[in-house]
């Protein structure tokens, strides 16, 4: 499937795993384009895939200029509005089920600066997004965000992000942080327990 913005400018390519009978609604970020990263990782490939046998009906998406997805890498900011399109057509979808939204490492701070922009309250799970990253815009201060259920997931290994650092931004925005020892950040043969940290955290409220 696809979905389209910025007018018509830009068109992402996009795929739905669903369960017989939802629940539950998630929208499944990706990580960084220009590092290879896409919706069909295999860490995405295993979140969603466990997601649906929880009962979520999840929504993946390629961001603008990845796999089919038209237009070009926008550094972090067209991509917001990637999230936002996504978030939409996932709302359109399942307009009766809760709706919750997740990403990992670019595609988690892009998620939570999506929300920053909109003012979202929608239940959030970042995996492993980098806290200060070159590659990426900074991570939201706690006055641009909405209050709302919040949590990190991220290895004690992570070569990228650091355990404290994410606990300390954690501090800083009132989310909750779950540390998966033995992980880095690609969360091999542990992809299970890091859907089973998304799924808990989106459905928290419920």
């Amino acid at each position: 499937m696809t979905f389209r913005l910025d007018a018509g400018r830009v068109t992402l390519e996009a795929r739905w795993d669903v369960p017989d009978d939802p629940h539950f609604v998630a929208v499944l970020c990706h990580p960084h384009p220009l590092q290879r990263g896409t919706m069909t990782a295999p860490l995405m490939e295993a979140v969603a895939r466990s997601l649906c046998m929880r009962g979520f009906a999840v929504l993946r998406f390629n961001f603008r200029g990845v796999g089919a997805s038209t237009g070009s890498h926008d550094f972090g900011v067209g991509e917001v509005d990637d999230v936002a399109a996504a978030v939409a057509a996932a709302a359109a979808e399942y307009p009766d089920r809760p709706l919750g939204l997740s990403g990992w490492s670019f595609g988690a701070a892009t998620a939570l600066r999506y929300q920053a922009k909109t003012r979202s309250a929608l239940p959030y799970a970042g995996i492993a997004p980098p806290v200060a990253s070159d590659r990426s815009p900074a991570l939201p201060a706690l006055h641009e965000l909405e209050e709302a259920h919040r949590t990190f997931i991220v290895g004690d290994r992570d070569q990228f992000v650091t355990v404290d650092d994410l606990t300390t931004y954690a501090a800083t925005i009132g989310a909750q942080i779950e540390v998966l020892n033995g992980s880095d950040h690609f969360f091999y043969f542990r992809e299970d327990r890091v859907a089973a940290a998304v799924a808990d955290a989106l459905t928290a409220g419920e």
